[in-house]
């Protein structure tokens, strides 16, 4: 019998990501063919479904699941959206030409779905699931794809390169790397890189433990660190999106954390332009410097006894 379990199963073997494959997901699925608590997979069929009489509320007439009026819009744009792209539902299949918002929208689960989905359960379900992503595609597959394809590719100073996955964040990252460090830092070697998607994406143990810097702790070090060998400089910068500039509290942690670290340290928020510093302006510790990407050759500094350098 159709259970939500097996319905989970069946969109993980789909090729649907993981938020796809959720308890609602599953649900969806069984309203969508128009399955009951007594019915096989094998009498899966494709019927017209609305967001709330084909599926909200049929999954409370037959498996008595309640879901708020104000979830319909998380069954629209979280899962029936992905279904679509997925190639397991057809939007508008019996009245193409209706207008976008008609209340008459209505979604059906694909031909192609129900071929694999009546065969789950049976000697024929593995040689359908491969048919069915052969055919259609594996929405997970795809969107990785999309991913890879918006990833952020950096250049380090040794000419090594990395991706950072997407996001703003990792742009102002990039850009402190191949704009900052060359003109404030040359010749600077990289110790830490850090990534919204993978905290330590670059690391180098040897050089952080050489300046006594516990490599224990790296999980809170700033999201680029710089030692410039030449000057015995440590460049300590954080990329500043949303939240988190050098602020008084921050420097404290630093220091705690530098203490058995003989190297000067130089304590900067990078910020990708003047409106997202300007958000930030009164957090922003004394003797710290601000630099700005889209501004690259200068740089802001909050103190008024020196320019760039470390202080005691």
């Amino acid at each position: 019998m159709a259970s939500v379990e097996e319905a989970q199963d069946i969109l993980k073997a789909l090729g649907m990501p993981p938020a796809q494959y959720n308890q609602m997901s599953g649900m969806t699925l069984i309203a969508l063919c128009g399955l009951t608590p007594d019915k096989p997979w094998s009498d899966a069929k494709r019927d017209r479904c609305t967001v709330t009489k084909g599926v909200m509320d049929y999954l409370r007439e037959h498996y008595g699941t309640e879901y708020a009026p104000n979830t319909r819009e998380t069954f629209r744009r979280q899962v029936l959206h992905q279904f679509v792209q997925g190639r397991i539902a057809d939007y508008n299949p019996f009245d193409p030409d209706l207008p976008t918002n008609s209340p008459r929208a209505h979604y059906a689960i694909t031909e192609a779905a129900l071929e694999a989905v009546r065969l789950y359960g049976t000697k024929g379900w593995e040689s359908a699931v491969d048919k069915f992503k052969r055919e259609q595609g594996a929405l997970v597959e795809r969107y990785d794809r999309e991913r890879n394809h918006n990833m952020v590719p950096i250049r380090l100073p040794d000419g090594q390169e990395l991706q950072l996955s997407p996001g703003k964040h990792n742009e102002v990252q990039k850009a402190i790397v191949e704009d900052f460090a060359p003109r404030f830092s040359p010749g600077a070697n990289l110790l830490y890189l850090g990534d919204t998607a993978k905290k330590n994406l670059f690391v180098d143990k040897d050089g952080l433990a050489r300046l006594g810097i516990p490599i224990t702790d790296h999980d809170k070090l700033p999201d680029v660190v710089l030692y410039d060998s030449k000057r015995n400089w440590l460049f300590l910068v954080e990329a500043v999106t949303s939240h988190g500039p050098m602020s008084p509290k921050r420097i404290v942690e630093l220091e705690e954390m530098l203490k058995r670290c003989d190297v000067g340290p130089v304590y900067v928020s990078a910020f990708p332009d003047f409106a997202e510093f300007r958000k930030h302006m009164k957090a922003i510790a004394w003797e710290t410097e601000v630099w700005l990407s889209d501004t690259p050759d200068h740089m802001i500094h909050y103190n008024g006894d020196r320019f760039l350098g470390p202080r005691s």
